[in-house]
């Protein structure tokens, strides 16, 4: 049957793994570092795994494939439960037994961005007062989910779209790029939701002047930039913009 199911692009997949953990009927899986859509009766086609690739690798297409079969996704799951709690048979070299060894560093499998790491800085001088830093936020709401496509504050503003872990990664974040900014914040990964479609009502509706995207080094954070690149382009305007990338431990790797 001609039917709506998912297509990925390889070249385009980072390997993160999140549309695998995504998908709740078992379609995709990660072969040799990639995802792969593994059997078309498993793919109901309704892309709960899209809003989770952050370089957008996965889309849909029309073809011809196999109709959704609920019960075969059913019964995969229970195999597979099955065979994380099957006892092990009669034989004596299978008995249950438990040993005792040095622990071993875990591998983390998951996506890149949420691998845990620890930061270790330079304390600052006992004794030595900080300066009291004021706020440059401007406007209110910030989450894109939330702002209004039509704000007064659009008009003639310089849009700074960040994500929401910049402002934590960077110390200086308020003075070096909230600062003159009307501030637009989200997360790719956690917010269900296509950005671009708002963005580009944003930019297109308002007298923007320019756009600066502050993204964290993790391959996540690509669906901000990229939600931000496709706004600008659906706008059909010509606006100067910028991609500044912040490292984990608060650095600005790159400024394009």
């Amino acid at each position: 049957m001609i039917r709506k199911i998912i297509q990925i692009d390889t070249d385009k997949c980072n390997g993160c793994g999140a549309c695998a953990n995504a998908c709740h009927e078992g379609a995709i899986a990660m072969v040799n570092g990639k995802a792969k859509l593994m059997r078309d009766d498993y793919c109901d086609g309704f892309g709960d795994c899209l809003p989770h690739c952050p370089t957008g690798a996965i889309t849909f297409v029309e073809r011809e494939a196999a109709a959704y079969d609920e019960k075969a996704v059913e019964e995969n799951k229970r195999q597979k439960a099955a065979a994380v709690q099957k006892p092990l048979g009669g034989c004596p070299g299978s008995a249950a037994r438990s040993m005792f060894h040095q622990p071993v560093p875990q591998m983390h499998h998951g996506c890149p961005g949420s691998q845990m790491r620890q930061m270790q800085h330079k304390p600052e001088p006992a004794g030595e007062d900080m300066p009291v830093l004021r706020s440059q936020l401007s406007q209110w709401p910030v989450q894109i989910k939330l702002v209004p496509v039509n704000a007064p504050y659009f008009d003639g503003a310089k849009l700074l779209i960040a994500a929401d872990c910049t402002a934590y990664a960077y110390a200086n974040f308020h003075q070096k790029f909230i600062r003159g900014h009307i501030t637009l914040v989200g997360c790719p990964k956690l917010d269900d939701v296509d950005y671009s479609e708002k963005l580009t009502q944003i930019i297109r509706e308002n007298n923007i002047q320019s756009v600066t995207v502050v993204r964290m080094e993790v391959p996540c954070c690509g669906g901000l930039e990229r939600a931000a690149k496709v706004a600008l382009q659906n706008s059909g305007k010509f606006i100067p913009w910028q991609v500044i990338t912040i490292s984990i431990d608060g650095n600005i790797l790159s400024e394009l």
